[in-house]
């Protein structure tokens, strides 16, 4: 049995810790290993507030724009990848400013004037949510474009419609695509208004009560394109509702995507066939010389639990804070990096597969006439017709169906002298509605499956869209 150092320091796992406290608390406190991701959001908004701070006359016009050209070339340094930045100074938001005094002088330690880092990181977590928020809905109206481009050309092309993902009713392959339009256009409507509700400036709520200084705080969110600033200062540095609310926003978005992904993955195995995804969405395997394995779709099914995990995490965080900031919230960000980055690349993945797979018709039209799929017609038939009552007909058509079972046919193989020994009065017109594409062909009322309705729905896609 091992016994630890006096220090009790785990030699294996944590000799990186030997230095005592001092280098734990630095490893724990740090953040500038992921919140550097903001440097774009701070540098807007450092410029924005040294701007106010000399409209109102509390830093000299000579310091501004020392500061503003002091940021533009740290701003270069950091995209060219010259910038340093370092553990011990903790932040995105102190190594960008201990950098510009070092540049500036004076003129640097004036910055910081009338705010906090707590309203400081949380203006500049809101506009780098706010950034993403306005990639992902570009993404999401990409995707909506091509699931329309793709049921355009598919409005006529029959498939099975599962329900227990058991043989249904015939649909079609372009009525089935626009379900996912229907759903992301949805989900494009959650991150607007996510995004409506954000869309309020906390900077000048400094540390938690506000400021003495005469600060402007609707210049500043005027300038960084809030359309207010944040009414109650406690609020706006000890909540992260926006977040949370742009995660659940991620979490629907990547579900939706996660069914679609499921059902590409059954589609193109080879006991479906329905459809086939190019080479390059693809792999191998290291033993099977003949798989095909669909793993851009499993990836994105699997990336669905990486972004509700996100969302869970962040609740968890926030739900025992008392106001207003507390440490606990330094946690916020690395979830979000990751939702908004993994949704990116599902989003992508998800327009690729859509954009280049290729439907096999053939196959799709031999499973939607599979499992008595228009026995629903047939019932609607005698009711239509005969005047039967729905459920006379629902029974009717099941002792048909348990007719056709035992003879192994499908309904449209039974005989008219076999239908009517079950009720007499059906007539041969009966066969006209057996068919899957008559089936389709029928189902005209409003959001029904029928290729005119698809068509119709499409057209009124692209107007929507354009």
């Amino acid at each position: 049995m091992s016994i630890p150092n006096e220090t009790g320091a785990n030699q294996q796992w944590g000799g990186r810790f030997a230095e005592g406290p001092s280098a734990i608390m630095q490893a724990i406190n740090a953040s500038i290993g992921f919140d550097a991701k903001m440097w774009r959001q701070d540098i807007r908004g450092s410029l924005a507030h040294a701007a106010m701070l000399a409209h109102v006359g509390i830093i000299s016009a000579e310091d501004e724009a020392a500061i503003r050209q002091g940021l533009a070339e740290i701003a270069r340094e950091i995209e060219s990848g010259r910038f340093e930045w370092s553990e011990a100074l903790e932040d995105v938001h102190m190594n960008i400013e201990a950098r510009l005094t070092e540049r500036i002088g004076e003129a640097g330690k004036r910055l910081h004037t009338a705010r906090s880092r707590n309203d400081q990181v949380a203006t500049d977590f809101r506009l780098w949510v706010r950034d993403a928020m306005d990639g992902l809905a570009a993404q999401q109206m990409d995707l909506i474009r091509v699931l329309v481009r793709r049921a355009e050309e598919h409005a006529a092309t029959i498939m099975p419609g599962y329900t227990h993902l058991q043989p249904a009713q015939p649909t079609t392959f372009g009525h089935h695509l626009l379900a996912y339009a229907e759903m992301l256009w949805r989900d494009r409507g959650r991150m607007l208004d996510a995004r409506a509700r954000l869309n309020e400036c906390p900077l000048g709520a400094a540390a938690m009560c506000g400021t003495g200084f005469p600060i402007d705080r609707h210049m500043t969110a005027r300038a960084l394109g809030f359309d207010r600033p944040t009414a109650n200062s406690l609020d706006s540095v000890g909540s992260r509702d926006f977040a949370m609310e742009f995660l659940a926003a991620c979490a629907i978005c990547a579900t939706h995507l996660s069914r679609l992904a499921e059902e590409i993955v059954i589609w193109t195995n080879p006991a479906f066939g329905f459809v086939k995804l190019p080479d390059n969405l693809t792999t191998g395997s290291s033993i099977m010389p003949q798989k095909r394995n669909p793993d851009a779709a499993e990836l994105v099914r699997g990336k669905t639990g990486r972004i509700t995990g996100a969302l869970v995490g962040l609740l968890t965080v926030v739900k025992g804070l008392a106001m207003t900031y507390a440490k606990d919230l330094q946690e916020d960000k690395e979830g979000v990096f990751d939702a908004a980055e993994s949704l990116t690349l599902c989003l992508a993945a998800t327009a690729a597969m859509v954009r280049d797979m290729t439907p096999d018709a053939a196959r799709m039209r031999a499973a939607a006439g599979a499992g008595f799929s228009t026995a629903t017609d047939l019932a609607d038939w005698l009711v239509r017709e005969l005047r039967l009552p729905f459920r006379d007909a629902h029974h009717v058509t099941g002792r048909l169906v348990a007719r056709a079972e035992s003879l192994g046919v499908d309904l449209a193989g039974l005989s008219l002298a076999e239908m009517q020994a079950v009720e007499p009065r059906i007539t041969a017109a009966v066969f006209e509605v057996l068919t899957p594409e008559a089936s389709v062909a029928s189902r005209r009322s409003h959001g029904g499956t029928a290729p005119e309705n698809v068509r119709a729905a499409c057209a009124a896609w692209k107007e929507r869209l354009a």
